[in-house]
């Protein structure tokens, strides 16, 4: 089983939210656990495990002006809650969101990571 160096569940998605900015998979998946799971809030699976993870995250990594920026972040015991603003590329064009991410942390790793996503806002 991977372990990770950051036991405290705040920093754990920390590190996620910086390997996500700075787009490295490797770093990212160091986040999560073998078996984490990805979900569209309320329960929609999008990815199960490294091996779908992998592949996910490096799709979006290729958007040019990725970029994640933390608004507000709650903590209670192993759940964190991170309200963000994201600029991503769409289909439509440049933009951004907001997003809610509910992340689960077991062992100092991402056991589950919910996302709600709010209304895309174009350029």
């Amino acid at each position: 089983m991977t372990t990770n160096i950051h036991p405290d569940p705040e920093a754990v998605v920390q590190a996620q939210l910086d390997a996500y900015n700075a787009r490295d998979v490797e770093a990212i998946l160091k986040t999560y656990a073998l078996d984490a799971q990805q979900f569209e809030f309320p329960g929609k699976l999008l990815a199960s495990g490294h091996t779908e993870i992998r592949p996910r995250m490096a799709a979006r990594f290729a958007e040019p002006n990725l970029h994640a920026r933390l608004l507000r972040r709650e903590v209670i015991g192993h759940i964190v809650i991170d309200h963000e603003e994201v600029t991503r590329t769409f289909p439509e064009g440049t933009g951004r969101m907001e997003m809610i991410a509910i992340y689960e942390i077991k062992d100092g790793l991402i056991q589950s990571a919910s996302v709600a996503l709010g209304a895309k806002i174009l350029d």
